[in-house]
């Protein structure tokens, strides 16, 4: 429930990483009976069963190697595993990390991707795709995820909605309403599918822009 459309919201929980490094930067794992001895402490009482996993790193305390550790901290998109509401945050400085109930992608074009998910039309046209569990919530994962295609962008679609991402985040950041900027970047998607207004107003029955507004 912590990740919204566009900003994830921080419920002041914290996770403690207790990462087992990385060899090829000699990041080192991390001591959690030094720094942490408190969550030791706690962790002490369940030692004869925390010892015998698998998947420990070089102590009991550690995670096991994590082949995607650095990307927590890259630009990326993160969103749940299940959601009503198909929300796509954008994080960029932050540094979220988040457990197995939420995914993240990090690569390219991010902006211009968290425009897109989060727009009206791609609910509208993807939503089915992924499957209803109970209350018309989605599984929203990325084997169904993947599979889906987004529109390349062209002209200069994606300095336009690029740029008006960073508007909305910064807005909500700050407490502001974004819904007018929000209509905007459907506007823009919109426009970039090629969608006429006719065909605008079967997706969102209540747009909000006139056919000359939407037009010109």
């Amino acid at each position: 429930e912590d990740v919204k459309a566009y900003v994830p919201h921080f419920n002041g929980i914290y996770l403690i990483n207790s990462h087992n490094g990385i060899k090829k930067t000699d990041l080192p794992s991390v001591d959690v009976e030094g720094d942490y001895p408190s969550v030791f402490a706690w962790l002490s009482k369940f030692k004869e069963k925390l010892v015998k996993r698998y998947d420990q790193g070089d102590h009991w305390t550690n995670l096991r190697n994590c082949a995607y550790l650095e990307e927590f901290s890259k630009p990326k998109i993160i969103y749940p595993n299940m959601t009503k509401f198909l929300p796509f945050a954008y994080d960029e400085s932050e540094g979220y990390v988040c457990n197995d109930k939420a995914f993240i992608i990090t690569g390219e074009h991010l902006k211009y991707l968290t425009g897109i998910l989060n727009s009206t039309l791609w609910k509208f046209a993807f939503k089915e795709r992924f499957p209803e569990l109970l209350g018309d919530t989605r599984e929203v994962r990325k084997v169904f995820f993947d599979k889906i295609p987004i529109i390349k962008p062209y002209g200069d679609f994606e300095e336009k909605i690029a740029g008006k991402v960073v508007e909305i985040v910064a807005a909500k950041k700050n407490g502001k309403s974004t819904a007018k900027l929000e209509r905007e970047m459907d506007k823009l998607v919109f426009r970039l599918y090629a969608l006429d207004y006719d065909e605008v107003k079967i997706i969102e029955p209540e747009f909000a822009l006139t056919r000359w507004e939407y037009e010109k």
